[in-house]
């Protein structure tokens, strides 16, 4: 297919990638032009270029994939001046795997229903690793028939990608991943924290509570680097913070409780005013050593 990605950060970068080595023609656009020219010599050699505007890089495109920082960032590839949506032909798919509110995934759905074409909204869980590994879960919100197209182009990168519901159930979805994945770092903090304090070695319960109830993704993968101090990779707290912003502005809309999201959203706040901002999620332990 002829396809395009609008976002080369962290995440959209080996995205794209895998999509070109999958066979497509991929046309790329980044707000950073060096990124985007850094990644066409990257991929020499298969159907890909570059293009210095979003509807530049999306005319033309069966499926244009995006994947940015916020709702504004959003708004700005989509309806901006020089956005997408501008550029996209009747029948064509805009896929965004940003981490948005579910307004304006709605809002945007509604807009391209009434250009002709279809928006899916499609956050991702699985991080940089689940990216650069092409292993990333996918959780998708709109129309059934666009969403049937669009997803075996998507699992060049991913491992599952499912369609929620309508629009801004895959947004939803998210946020339900966001809230177990703030309650299970808060809990596995106090526990690596706990144990430390007793003078346990941290590496051996954690190998032996992680064959039984307790084990968890986050245990498997970040609890021997936080009991290590090492939190220079990863899904950064700055991010963390703004997804549990989208989370407790929901809340508040459909009147869920969520004490606990809240009180973890203030422990990442205490992070950041460490200078830890960019570290990963996991360091949440470092405000109790």
């Amino acid at each position: 297919m002829k396809v395009a990605f609008l976002g080369l950060g962290t995440m959209g970068y080996p995205m794209a990638g895998h999509l070109a080595k999958a066979g497509h023609s991929v046309t790329v656009y980044n707000r950073n032009a060096a990124k985007s020219i850094a990644w066409c010599a990257e991929y020499t050699g298969l159907s890909v270029k570059s293009a210095n505007l979003p509807w530049k890089a999306a005319h033309d495109a069966d499926i244009v994939f995006c994947c940015v920082g916020n709702d504004n960032d959003v708004r700005s590839v989509t309806i901006g001046e020089h956005g997408a949506f501008q550029g996209m032909k009747a029948g064509a798919i805009f896929v965004d795997h940003t981490t948005t509110s579910a307004i304006v995934a709605r809002e945007l759905a509604a807009v391209a229903v009434e250009k002709g074409f279809q928006f899916i909204d499609a956050p991702v869980s699985g991080g940089q690793a689940g990216a650069q590994n092409g292993a990333l879960t996918v959780m998708c919100g709109g129309d059934e028939t666009a969403f049937n197209t669009m997803q075996p182009v998507a699992m060049a990168f991913s491992r599952a990608v499912t369609r929620m519901g309508e629009s801004g159930a895959g947004q939803l979805t998210k946020m339900v991943n966001q809230i177990c994945i703030a309650g299970l770092l808060q809990g596995l903090s106090e526990a690596v924290a706990f144990g430390q304090k007793a003078g346990l070695d941290m590496n051996q319960v954690l190998d032996v509570i992680g064959k039984g109830a307790a084990q968890s993704w986050q245990l498997d993968n970040r609890g021997k680097t936080m009991a290590a101090d090492q939190f220079n990779f990863g899904f950064a707290v700055d991010w963390m913070r703004k997804d549990l912003g989208l989370v407790l502005g929901e809340a508040q809309r459909n009147g869920a409780r969520l004490p606990v999201t809240a009180l973890v959203d203030q422990f990442y706040a205490d992070v950041q005013a460490m200078g830890g901002g960019r570290l990963d999620t996991s360091s949440l332990i470092k405000r109790l050593n």
